[in-house]
């Protein structure tokens, strides 16, 4: 296999110099490289440095010789793409030595589903490529960044098996901005604004220049000095990137880049009174960090036309964007604002409220990471709006969870019956599992007083049943019901499985358990003795009931529910 793949590797390296001049792309011949080999993907960082080694001999040979050796070993096997498994391809690998993507959150409150597609996505391109990926936090408000915030962002993004390779803060990197900020007002591509927003705006509006505009460069800088020392306020000005005042979107003519405010920061405190936006921060960044790949939402494009004016006066080359549509998740409360007030009013428990549609929440109902990555991945990055259901990611997460989920039998609201004519039975053995006989059997013992066998059943099960009919307690026998009201009563009607509705039960030595819903009610109820063995973080399904995740187990066992 490893000659194979060395063989794989020259051709393809050979290929790429001769269709590029003679200088193969080490990017590319690594996106062929996986292409040919999927089974490589989860090695392509260790095998970056062998694709290196090939290339760079390769490039020492001239064109000449390069074709000719292409011609000795055959052309590289084509990888039919017809039925492509996975994402698109990444586009413009060939552009540059190696992708570089990044995930750049704001750590103004907790990450949810529809951020992570970003992540994963990001992530997944950089891995497929054998490149790098880098973890930005875009804290340049100091009025909505949290501290908690940036501990359980790099929390989610582990849990989802999303590890970066750099990371970055950015409100660390203030010198760095403050230093272009100069240099743009020196050269004359940006000016400091001091003009009410609301004049600024009627002049915008009509395309026509502010009085700040054509001042001369030694007032610019005094003006921005005067930002920095505080002698300007807040509110006062607004350093400003030159663009076309003519520009279509009025919100890319002369956008601004940075301004003043005051708040202490949770990470620097007050050692900074200017700070840059978002398309002056993220511009630089990308450009000093290498991003080459920037994957996110198509509410972007306008801001990627503020920042390759940006670009083009610096002098630097814009990244690839892949922009995706919007992805429309119903059922959940997503916005971060609604999150944030709800948490603070106490409308919700904490972040992992399982109401919410945070990356905390659906952990805590035991939706796998696994289950997350593959309803993004299957989605992928495409340009057109997307709705993601629910019921999608609860069956990818039911694939993954039933082979290791131990069944046990719960009944929420229960109603005592009592059985007559029950032949002497003490316990029953059940598997824990119906399709894995090598997992083991749990034993459920028999409550058996004054001639009865005492059970409970749910309620809501009790209100369907009428006299006479026969029911099957699951896994144990068929009982006639003989009352109903005031007290449930029914008589044994044999072991043999009937076709008749079949309902899970609790007898002897039952266990208290509670269990949160989605809309955040809590169910009480009785589970069956095993249950009590059961540890923190376990996912288990209650029979006829649902998969839940045991949350906790003192004073009393808490579950909560995750899917049918």
């Amino acid at each position: 296999m490893e000659s194979e793949i060395n063989a794989a590797i020259k051709k393809w390296a050979l290929a790429n110099a001769v269709e590029h001049g003679g200088n193969a792309n080490l990017g590319a011949v690594m996106g062929k490289l996986l292409a040919e080999f999927p089974n490589l993907r989860p090695k392509a960082r260790e095998l970056m440095s062998l694709v290196k080694k090939i290339v760079d001999e390769i490039n020492r040979l001239s064109l000449q010789e390069q074709t000719k050796l292409l011609h000795e070993l055959g052309p590289p096997e084509v990888v039919r793409r017809e039925k492509r498994v996975g994402l698109p391809e990444l586009p413009d690998v060939d552009k540059y030595p190696g992708v570089v993507t990044r995930f750049a959150p704001n750590p103004n409150g907790p990450l949810h589903i529809g951020h992570v597609r970003a992540a994963l996505l990001s992530h997944e391109y950089a891995r497929i490529y054998g490149g790098k990926f880098i973890l930005r936090f875009e804290d340049t408000n100091p009025l909505n960044s949290l501290l908690e915030m940036y501990d359980m962002i790099k929390k989610d993004l582990a849990w989802l098996e999303i590890n970066w390779d750099e990371e970055h803060v950015q409100s660390d990197r203030l010198e760095r901005y403050y230093f272009f900020a100069e240099r743009l007002l020196e050269e004359g591509k940006a000016y400091v604004c001091t003009c009410k927003a609301e004049e600024f705006k009627r002049l915008r509006d009509k395309s026509k220049a502010c009085p700040c505009r054509e001042l001369p460069t030694n007032e610019q800088i005094e003006r921005w000095q005067a930002m920095v020392i505080g002698d300007l306020h807040e509110g006062q000005a607004v350093v400003r990137i030159k663009t076309d005042l003519t520009h279509p979107n009025p919100a890319v003519r002369d956008w601004p880049a940075l301004r003043v405010v005051t708040a202490p920061h949770p990470r620097v405190g007050s050692k900074y009174r200017v700070w840059p936006l978002y398309n002056f921060s993220a511009s630089i960044d990308d450009h000093e960090m290498g991003i080459t790949h920037i994957i996110r939402g198509k509410e972007h494009i306008a801001n990627e036309q503020c920042q390759r004016f940006l670009y083009e006066h610096l002098g630097w080359s814009y990244p690839t964007a892949v922009q995706y549509g919007r992805l429309k998740i119903g059922g959940a409360v997503l916005s971060k604002t609604k999150i944030m007030n709800g948490i603070r009013s106490g409308e919700f428990s904490g972040y992992d409220d399982p109401r919410l549609g945070t990356i905390a929440a659906l952990r805590r109902r035991g939706i796998l990471p696994q289950s997350i990555r593959a309803v993004i991945i299957d989605v992928g990055p495409t340009p057109v709006d997307a709705s993601l259901s629910w019921e999608t990611l609860f069956a990818y997460n039911r694939k993954l969870v039933d082979a290791g989920a131990n069944r046990y039998f719960f009944v929420p609201n229960p109603v005592e019956l009592k059985i007559s004519g029950v032949p002497d039975l003490k316990e029953v053995k059940i598997r824990l599992h119906p399709s894995l006989p090598e997992r083991g059997w749990r034993n459920i013992p028999i409550d058996r007083k004054e001639g009865f066998v005492k059970v409970h059943v749910a309620k809501a099960d009790m209100n369907t049943f009428k006299v006479g009919q026969i029911v099957r307690l699951k896994d144990l026998m068929n009982v006639r019901i003989l009352s109903i009201d005031p007290n449930l009563i029914g008589e044994f009607a044999g072991f043999e499985i009937l076709e008749v509705p079949k309902i899970q039960w609790v007898s002897k030595d039952a266990v208290e358990v509670s269990v949160i819903r989605p809309d955040g009610t809590v169910e009480g109820g009785i589970a069956e003795p095993g249950v009590s063995n059961l540890k923190e973080g376990d996912i288990v399904q209650f029979e006829r009931y649902g998969f839940v995740r045991i949350d906790s187990v003192e004073p009393k066992i808490i579950a909560v529910f995750g899917h049918l």
